[in-house]
């Protein structure tokens, strides 16, 4: 026993030991907090005293300065004498060391020391210019915080100066009065922080039994490496069934709350079985537990005689090694299946958008937690990317969370900096790895804001992955986690990559086909109607929709007809792309051009399907399809007479709505497509009344997937009826609205006319008598009708068209003569007969005596030509009433001859 207190008390002194340094420490700290307390409390006092002093000093200086008869003594013959009782008993009363009286100069007239009366004051110059104040004076004859005051007298003028003050000795007598007080309390805290270091010192050196620092922290290192570095869990239970010690093993085992020392283990949250073992206080080995998802082997034996009475020591091991195999081993089956689904989900449309947001969607959920893609804007508009790519169009985001501090989709993503990630994976061509992003200097210098809303939001880790296809570059998919806590590791790259590269071909793919639409429907729309011509005879108005998945054939048109009438026509090219888009320009040209002829509809259609044949059989040896299966209907509508004519080839026939909103169908003659041959094409005459609405359509509008023709044609009927007030615009807008889905697969063409009736007062007929003496007769009255109408002004050209018709009909035509005027926007002039001879131009010679006058018809007439009907033939003209008579050429040109 006296060994152990020997060296017990010999540890305790001793600098070697951690208790002796300790205590050193702790009364060396004690020191100096003492020394440094006892300084400042004698600093604080010292500067209170002189504070203390100047307002004293200032006090009894600006007393007496103030004081009556003060300035008046100043200004006496001998202010000496005057102040000098008053100087003596004025520092007797304030309690300061002295009082002074000076001159303006600083020479005494009075002190309280009289051997100094006389002398001239140190330390005043520049005092008269100053108010009062205050100082530390140092100098003859005494350090001293001195107050001056000047004394002004009754003009204004500065007579004196009065100095009081208190000597720093006197200050400093006052400090010293403090030491004692002072020093004692110091000693008493020192003595009670020596003793209570002793005590601190004394029970340390009991606990570290006597070791020094360096055998401490070699101990505690052996025991941190032998707790916490070793693969098996280690946990000390106390007699009292709490956790003393747990190391890092054990808690990731049992999955232990934070700071669990000192609880209760059946607190801890741990299986019951596991709970009941370990504060039990058996002996096991290897008692295999199940905790959780871990299948544990326990090992349990007691404390003593090496630690606390009573306790146990339990190690834990984990034997879940083949579970870990087989989760590695279901993790790579997951990241297959998941290659699988993209190939199966990511590019089910030729849509670019929608691809990229496939792939987001994909890779959302079991692969990360927020999926964004980034295209270049070429890539978005179906062309080639080329040039920089530091600027991409957000094109899809997905994540497990709708709120996000993401960019949103259509923003425009920078990646000017190439320290950032994706920088970084544009140059390289592979995926980068960002596993803490709370480190990516780079990536928070692009956007420092929007970094810092992503890492409050708790998104940690990234991985970006070039879009790549045929070696261009179409843009970014950037992976991100926040939910899932492990960030991504390096095996998820060659993943990534190889997800990305399956949709980039699809995206690839979506960008060409793009393209190729766009072109597709440049050239459609190029081909179809830009605008709807200046005509009176009906009022139209039309939809054009084309497919969304592909540019098909479908075109109509409005085409104005010499006579006020209108031409409607719809039709449909099989097939789809930029061959039926082509085609389709091909037939609307043609149609334009057969009807420049004045064309019934049915010799029109006839010559159509001339054409389709001969273009198929041009075109049938070089691997294009065939145009076979056209189909097209055409119309013309008269107001004058009310009628439409229709012929159909292969088309829909045109729906009617009457003026009281009712519906019906009229019956055209069925005929074959266009290309087909062989059937003659038939028109039907259609007697409508003004108000009426004409309804052209293509069966893209009644055709559909989800439903059949007859289905679609009832829901058209419905839409159309009932509502006979509507106009054509609206008409098509509640057709639309009803019948077209929201994914067409084919284009939709909508023509609307709803019927006018020229006045008949605009209408003038004459019948003309095969004698060339009626001509006179005839064109007179046409001159009246013209004088009626208001177009005195235009009517000499008019009646000298109208003579040369005439008389061309009497000479070289048959009865019957029939005169027609019209007068709508323009003035239409109309020469009927039974006659079918078809005129030709000819040259008139110099010597010829006729042949001249419908020369001056082509030169007087804005348009003029010749139709033919089922009776004969109609030479007809067109004037604009504002042009006013027209004066033809000299020169003679070509003529027309009979």
């Amino acid at each position: 026993m006296s060994g152990r207190s020997g060296r017990s008390g010999h540890a305790l002194l001793g600098v070697r030991t951690v208790a002796g340094q300790v205590l050193l420490l702790q009364v060396a700290v004690a020191v100096l907090l003492i020394a440094a307390a006892v300084t400042a409390v004698v600093w604080q006092t010292r500067a209170d005293g002189e504070d203390d002093a100047r307002n004293r000093s200032l006090a009894a200086a600006e007393a007496f300065a103030d004081a009556p008869g003060t300035a008046a003594a100043l200004t006496s013959p001998d202010p000496g004498t005057a102040l000098q009782s008053s100087v003596e008993r004025a520092t007797r009363d304030t309690g300061v060391d002295f009082v002074t009286v000076h001159a303006p100069d600083g020479v005494r007239y009075a002190d309280a020391d009289r051997a100094l009366v006389g002398r001239r004051a140190e330390g005043l110059d520049g005092a008269v210019g100053r108010p009062a104040y205050t100082e530390i004076f140092t100098g003859s004859p005494n350090d001293a915080a001195r107050a001056v005051v000047p004394v002004t007298g009754p003009d204004g003028r500065v007579v004196g100066l009065v100095t009081a003050g208190v000597t720093i000795a006197s200050v400093g007598d006052a400090v010293d009065r403090h030491l004692p007080v002072l020093l004692g309390s110091a000693a008493a805290a020192l003595a009670l922080a020596v003793g209570s270091s002793l005590l601190v010192s004394r029970r340390l050196g009991r606990q570290t039994r006597g070791l020094g620092p360096a055998e401490m922290t070699r101990m505690y290192e052996h025991h941190d490496a032998v707790l916490h570095a070793v693969r098996e869990g280690v946990l000390i239970i106390g007699g009292d069934g709490r956790l003393t010690l747990a190391n890092d093993e054990a808690r990731r085992l049992l999955d232990l709350p934070a700071r669990p020392e000192g609880r209760k283990v059946s607190s801890l949250g741990l299986d019951q079985g596991t709970a009941e073992l370990l504060s039990s206080g058996r002996i096991v080995t290897d008692e295999v537990l199940l905790a959780g998802d871990r299948l544990l082997a326990v090992n349990t034996r007691r404390t003593a005689p090496y630690g606390t009475a009573g306790g146990t020591v339990a190690t834990l091991r984990d034997t879940t090694e083949l579970r870990a195999l087989s989760g590695v081993a279901e993790g790579a089956r997951e990241r297959l299946q998941l290659l699988y689904e993209a190939g199966v989900r990511i590019g089910t449309t030729l849509d670019v958008v929608r691809t990229a947001e496939e792939l987001a969607e994909v890779a959302v959920g079991r692969f990360a937690d927020f999926a964004t893609v980034e295209l270049l804007d070429p890539v978005l508009r179906g062309e080639e990317p080329a040039g920089e790519h530091t600027e991409m169009r957000r094109a899809a985001v997905r994540g497990v969370r709708g709120d996000h501090p993401l960019q949103p989709v259509g923003d425009l993503v920078r990646c000017a900096l190439p320290t950032t990630p994706m920088a970084a994976a544009l140059a390289t061509g592979h995926a980068v790895l960002e596993p803490d992003l709370s480190l990516a200097d780079g990536w928070r210098a692009q956007d420092p804001a929007g970094a810092d809303a992503a890492l409050a939001y708790g998104v940690h880790s990234l991985l970006a992955v070039p879009l790549q296809a045929r070696g261009v570059v179409l843009g970014m998919a950037n992976f991100w986690r926040s939910e899932q806590p492990a960030p991504f590791e390096a095996e998820d790259l060659a993943f990534a990559e190889e997800l990305a590269a399956r949709a980039a071909v699809a995206i690839d793919n979506a960008r060409r086909y793009t393209r190729e639409h766009a072109m597709a429907v440049t050239l459609q729309r190029s081909l179809l109607p830009h605008s709807l011509p200046e005509q009176d005879a009906v009022e139209v108005a039309y939809r054009y929709l084309p497919a969304q998945a592909g540019v098909g054939g479908d075109w109509f048109d409005v085409i104005p007809l010499p006579g006020a009438r209108v031409a409607l026509v719809v039709g449909d090219v099989v097939g789809h792309g930029l061959h039926a888009a082509a085609t389709m320009g091909r037939l609307r040209t043609a149609v334009h051009n057969f009807s420049a002829l004045d064309l019934p509809p049915d010799e029109l259609l006839g010559h159509l399907d001339e054409l389709v044949s001969r273009i198929d059989q041009e075109e049938g040896g070089a691997g294009v399809a065939a145009v076979t299966g056209a189909t097209c209907l055409y119309a013309v509508y008269d107001p004058v007479s009310g009628r439409a004519s229709v012929a159909t080839a292969g088309h829909f026939a045109p729906l009617v709505v009457e003026p009281d909103g009712a519906v019906r169908s009229p019956e055209v003659p069925v005929a074959p497509p266009l290309g087909l041959g062989g059937a003659p094409y038939e028109t039907v005459e259609l007697e409508l009344a003004e108000g009426s609405r004409l309804v052209l359509y293509t069966g893209g509008l009644v055709e559909h997937r989800e439903r059949d023709v007859e289905t679609g044609l009832s829901m058209l009927r419905s839409a159309l009826g009932g509502r006979p007030e509507r106009s054509p615009e609206e008409t098509c807008r509640a057709v639309v609205e009803a019948l077209v889905p929201s994914r067409r697969r084919d284009d939709i063409a909508l023509l609307v006319a709803r019927t006018r009736l020229v006045d008949r007062s605009r209408v003038a007929d004459f019948d003309v008598p095969p004698d060339p003496a009626a001509v006179g007769e005839v064109r007179a009255a046409c001159g009246r009708q013209l004088e009626a109408w208001g177009l005195a002004e235009i009517g000499f050209t008019t009646e000298l068209m109208l003579s040369e018709l005439i008389t061309n009909a009497i000479r070289y035509g048959s009865a019957p003569i029939h005169v027609r005027m019209l007068y709508e926007r323009w003035l239409t002039c109309e020469v009927s007969d039974g006659s079918s001879t078809s005129p030709h131009l000819r040259r008139a010679s110099d010597t010829d005596e006729g042949g001249r006058g419908l020369y001056l018809v082509s030169q007087f007439a804005q348009r003029w030509g010749t139709r033919y009907t089922a009776q004969g033939k109609v030479m007809w003209t067109e004037q604009s009433p504002a042009d006013g008579d027209r004066q033809p050429v000299d020169t003679l040109l070509d003529d027309l001859a009979w």
